[in-house]
Formats: C-alpha cells, structure tokens, sequence
C-alpha cells in the first residue's frame, strides 16, 4: 500500500446516466500478507470515482497478528466483523482503547490529525470481515481523533420473510442505528434467503458500494441489474435519491454488506495509511509520524 494515487476518474466498466455512474461487477485483487491474512482487495486508483467515499475495501479473513502497529492519519478505518467470525479480534489504539471486538462488531477510527492503531487475532481465532479506508473531506483532515464501537447486539434488524439485514450504522428502512464519528454512512450486513429481495433507499449525492460476501446477488437499479458472483462488488455514485434492490437468484443462502455514503467529491493522495490533500501533506505528515507526534499504545 505505498504507492501514492490520485482518484477522482472514471473506471473501465463504468455506465453513466442521468443519475448515476455505475460499476461492472469487480473482482478485486488477491492479497496475502505472511501466513495468516489473505483477502481480495479493492481500490480507489483501480475503480474511480463511483468508489467514493471509499478509498479501500478489503474482504479479509485473518488467523494470525499480521500488521503490527502501524499509522493512520486524514481518513477514517473502519472493521466490520462478520457473525461467522470465530474467536476474540484484539484491537488497541493510541486513543486509550484496548478491547476484544466480537463476531458482528463494527470499530470505526476516525484517525484525523494522526492515531496509532494495532488489532490482531487472539490465539486460535478466524476473523472474516471487512476492512474498509474511508475518505473525508480535505477541511476534516487534521481533526482530533475520534472513534466508535457499535456492538453486533447494539445494531438493529430489519427483518422480512426472505431477509434479516443488521444496520451496523446509520440508517435504512426507517430504522436507524449508531452515527459514524466523521464521514455520514450507512453501513447494512443482511442475509437474504432463495429468491429474497432487500430494497434500500438512498438520499441524493451518495457513493454506494455493495459486495457478494457469500453466494450471488443481482443488484437492480431503475432498469438497470448488475449480476454479482460470490466475492465480486460493484460501486455506484449516484447523484439523486435512488432505490437499490439486493436480490438472491440462487437456491442457496446469500450474504452481502451495503456502504452507503456521503461523497467528498475532492481529488486526494494516498500512500498507504495516510490519505491527504497532496504529496506535501502526505510529507509532513509521515514526518509527525516519524516524531512521534500521532501519540502512542500504552
């Protein structure tokens, strides 16, 4: 993740209308990190403007500590664990928090200005989730550090006879759960059963991102139907109030998750954990990192 980028183009398999610039479906690229971390990983530089808000989304599982302590500053990293998670995930920031996350936890860590930030398995543990690099805007940047942790039985659940979908942030449906500390999103993580259809409804000027997590979906828009395989996502920028339908063609149980968020629309560089306004930012602030400036993990 050290290559620096800017994003705000457009990608290859992009549709535009009226309303919306849509994705194909994305595949996303291996990535194995030591013995214990593997994931299809998805990025901003690759896909264009419709990933806005997001920077990066990793569909991880990870058995073993793998990234050590490490940096964040001028963008937000967001956990989303999976209920199918076995075992206790250690996350410890230079915030003052230490605690387990469990299956079905969200942490959002809002890192501003700079944070320290350390999560690893504990012993015998299988983490399957979401690690997700959400952008902000350029005036937010170099804000205090914030952060959230939404317990999976804090989040509410839109039940239907085909469908079981938890809002682990914002709000969908008229249901609402917690606030994110920075970017204003919707975070959803359903489960859909043969032939189940989920609707969501967005606001305008939102970026939204949805990925097959277990099994395939078509997701339909207006006319408009993206068919997702297991694994696959597929992000949409979208530039008025717009219905999202998540349907489940196949005889077997599917899982997806749904972001929904408010674009930043401002072009940014990114070079691994630090997402800023320009290379001088990104500069300095690898120099307050070097200083010890973004604080420390007792």
């Amino acid at each position: 993740m050290n290559a620096i980028n800017r994003a705000l183009t457009s990608a290859n398999g992009c549709t535009r209308d009226d309303a919306a610039l849509v994705s194909g479906p994305l595949n996303g690229d291996d990535l194995t990190v030591g013995a214990g971390f593997e994931a299809q990983s998805f990025r901003a530089r690759d896909i264009g403007e419709a990933m806005d808000p997001l920077v990066m989304v990793d569909h991880y599982l990870m058995t073993e500590p793998t990234f050590g302590v490490h940096p964040h500053a001028g963008m937000s990293a967001v956990s989303l664990l999976f209920e199918d998670s076995e075992g206790l995930f250690h996350n410890r920031d230079s915030l003052g928090n230490d605690f387990d996350l469990r299956p079905g936890d969200l942490y959002w860590l809002s890192a501003g200005s700079g944070a320290i930030h350390d999560e690893s398995p504990r012993a015998g543990a299988r983490i399957h989730g979401l690690q997700v690099f959400v952008n902000v805007p350029q005036a937010r940047r170099f804000e205090a550090p914030a952060s959230l942790l939404v317990r999976s039985a804090d989040m509410p659940v839109i039940h239907g006879q085909d469908y079981r979908v938890k809002v682990a942030l914002g709000e969908s449906n008229g249901v609402s759960g917690g606030a994110s500390p920075s970017t204003q999103m919707t975070i959803l993580d359903g489960t859909l059963q043969p032939g189940g259809r989920f609707a969501h409804g967005t606001i305008d000027n939102r970026g939204i991102w949805v990925q097959a997590v277990e099994g395939s979906l078509h997701v339909v828009m207006g006319e408009a139907t993206r068919r997702l395989a297991p694994g696959q996502a597929m992000a949409v920028k979208t530039d008025r109030p717009t219905e999202i339908g998540i349907a489940n063609p196949s005889r077997e149980r599917a899982h997806f998750a749904l972001f929904d968020g408010a674009r930043i629309a401002e072009s940014y560089v990114q070079d691994g954990p630090f997402v800023m306004g320009s290379q001088e930012q990104i500069a300095d602030t690898k120099a307050a990192y070097a200083a010890g400036r973004m604080g420390w993990i007792a």
